[in-house]
């Protein structure tokens, strides 16, 4: 029987590429065509996502990757997410008068990763030279690409906070001094200018990973740095707190910086295996919540029901509750993660998932840790409890003021595969650096301002972000590659389609249309960092029996209307070589293609 969904599920041999934008997806395809392969179709999709995107992400925001390299049958992670400054201090912060690091501004900026992760990867994986695959984003920031009405909303309600406090945004993002309209051609040739002028510089040198390797040295050690940190040095701005502040981050900060490559964090479930960053991201909370669901009948319900949402968010409220007390950048604090993710505390940590939906915030106690624990547990608590969501707007019913991210994931003749989730640097973030037509991140208002907690602001250390592509293997072979944005829901958005994908015969498409859920129940990663105890929010279009259901296990029901929730994304490659891929209807932005 034939199943209605909202696209076709894409099907090809030669490559696919699906990405948060059809403009991205049509360009990493484009290079795919040119002889590309994975690694160099989805760093020209990710360039060009920082352009028709950019209240989502940008070029002085972060990345973390998870590739397949099928020659090496290797999985890798890159991480581009950059640290604290080295005046990054508590000391210094409380000195400035806050307790809480504010949501955007300059004192929220650490060094910005995505640009050097993505050079890494083309330099050790690529096939093609550095201009071919920052040409389109080039082409789209100086001959203009239609604006999103998204942008054009946001653009529109920070227009005067833009002309009175940060008027070099306003230059930028309001050229001719009105907001831009929706569906109308922008351009953004400052952008243009600075990747013409890095490209120039990189040319001087010959040679594809010479040249890559000097386009590091100009953004991180050269006239990009230096542009930063004069503009760092100069500058005092608005942000969240309600006053005006200097950042702390300097050229030389760039300078000492660079993107690492390291081993995936994974756990075996079923014939599958799945594929995570390290506890510097939430990544590993998606393995806990499969290890807890692994004892419970979730391959047995119905994927669309009650019971469905009913398991998946406990065993989530359990995971995250975890995540706030163990995890946080492992160069710093040690992460128990073997003892996480063991079966045995799973199997206790299972008996917590009742019948009835749990209002309490239990993060498991682990040996010679209880210290910490208690210590996070007081300082949530002084966080507080939120009484209007906590959320990322990629709910697109919410608030277009915040910023959010982009996913991309790509899969080539070859059987490379890479998911990758840039974001920061969003024209919400902070002012436009004015030489270079990008605005820098606000990932530092991921620590916190107590000290001695994984997730404590340090300089050099990373904050513990949200950022988490997923990458599976089934019976041993590389086979998914899938993501999407949304903050502290987009490991609870995958877990769902992961579950409905292993457990039932669907398509990819088919799941991804599915109704979808989350909690938020755990405090959130981003300012004001609060949380909604027993809440879950749930697609109208679950229906009114499986919402009433949900309400009568004593959940804390908000009601989204349909296809406002999430945009997944995700790539499959099946045994044969027959390459599958779709894209959430959710926005009408994300587009699948592939042949």
């Amino acid at each position: 029987m034939s199943v209605f969904t909202t696209r076709p599920e894409i099907q090809g041999t030669f490559g696919v590429v699906t990405s948060t934008h059809w403009i991205a997806s049509a360009v990493g395809m484009k290079i795919l065509e040119a002889g590309g392969n994975a690694f160099d179709a989805a760093a020209a999709t990710g360039f060009v996502l920082q352009v028709v995107e950019p209240h989502l992400n940008g070029p002085g925001g972060d990345l973390p990757v998870i590739l397949y390299e099928a020659e090496q049958d290797r999985i890798q992670v890159i991480c581009g997410q950059g640290p604290a400054p080295a005046g990054a201090t508590l000391e210094h912060y409380r000195g400035e008068g806050i307790d809480l690091i504010p949501g955007n501004g300059l004192l929220a900026t650490v060094i910005p990763g995505a640009f050097d992760g993505w050079m890494v990867m083309l330099r050790d994986r690529g096939r093609l030279p550095l201009r071919d695959v920052l040409e389109p984003a080039i082409y789209y920031a100086r001959a203009g690409h239609p604006l999103l009405p998204r942008v054009s909303a946001t653009i529109a309600g920070l227009a005067e906070f833009f002309e009175t406090e940060w008027p070099t945004s306003h230059a930028t993002w309001l050229p001719g001094g009105s907001a831009p309209a929706a569906n109308t051609l922008f351009a953004n040739p400052g952008l243009a200018d600075t990747w013409e002028r890095l490209l120039r510089e990189a040319e001087s040198v010959s040679g594809r990973e010479a040249q890559i390797e000097k386009a590091r040295d100009v953004f991180y050690r050269g006239f990009i740095a230096e542009a930063i940190g004069d503009f760092f040095a100069r500058s005092e701005v608005m942000d969240g707190s309600g006053a005006r502040h200097k950042g702390v981050l300097t050229a030389d900060d760039l300078a000492g910086w660079r993107a690492g490559v390291e081993d995936p964090l994974t756990h075996d479930y079923g014939a599958w295996t799945l594929a995570k960053t390290g506890p510097w991201g939430q990544g590993p909370v998606l393995l806990q919540a499969l290890s807890l669901l692994e004892g419970t009948q979730i391959g047995d319900v119905d994927p669309g029901g009650a019971d469905f949402v009913h398991l998946v968010a406990e065993a989530m409220k359990l995971a995250y509750a975890d995540r706030e007390v163990y995890y946080g950048d492992p160069d710093f604090c040690e992460v128990p993660l073997a003892h996480l993710l063991s079966d045995a505390y799973a199997a206790e940590r299972r008996k917590l998932i009742g019948a009835r939906a749990s209002f309490d915030l239990r993060p498991g106690i682990v040996p010679g840790y209880e210290g910490q624990a208690h210590k996070t547990m007081v300082a949530i608590e002084a966080l507080g409890i939120s009484e209007g969501g906590v959320y990322e707007p990629t709910m697109a019913h919410l608030s277009e003021k915040r910023g959010d991210t982009v996913h991309v994931d790509v899969i080539d003749r070859w059987g490379n595969m890479v998911s990758a989730t840039p974001s920061g640097g969003w024209l919400q973030s902070s002012p436009v650096v004015p030489e270079l037509g990008f605005a820098l991140n606000s990932r530092a208002q991921m620590f916190l301002m107590t000290p001695g907690l994984p997730t404590s602001l340090a300089p050099g250390k990373r904050p513990r972000t949200t950022l988490t592509p997923s990458l599976a293997l089934k019976d041993g072979r590389a086979t998914l590659a899938f993501g999407t944005p949304g903050g502290d829901q987009q490991d609870q958005w995958q877990l769902s389609l992961f579950l409905r994908l292993a457990h039932h015969d669907m398509s990819l498409q088919q799941a991804i249309d599915m109704p979808l859920f989350h909690t938020t129940h755990f405090p959130a990663s981003f300012h004001p960092r609060q949380r909604q105890p027993g809440h879950i929010m749930v697609e109208e279009n679950f229906g009114a029996d499986v919402i009433g259901d949900l309400r009568a296990r004593g959940h804390s029901v908000e009601v989204a209307p349909p296809w406002s929730i999430g945009r997944l994304t995700a790539a499959k490659r099946e045994p044969d070589g027959l390459l599958k891929a779709a894209a959430t209807p959710r926005l009408m932005q994300a587009y699948a293609i592939g042949r």
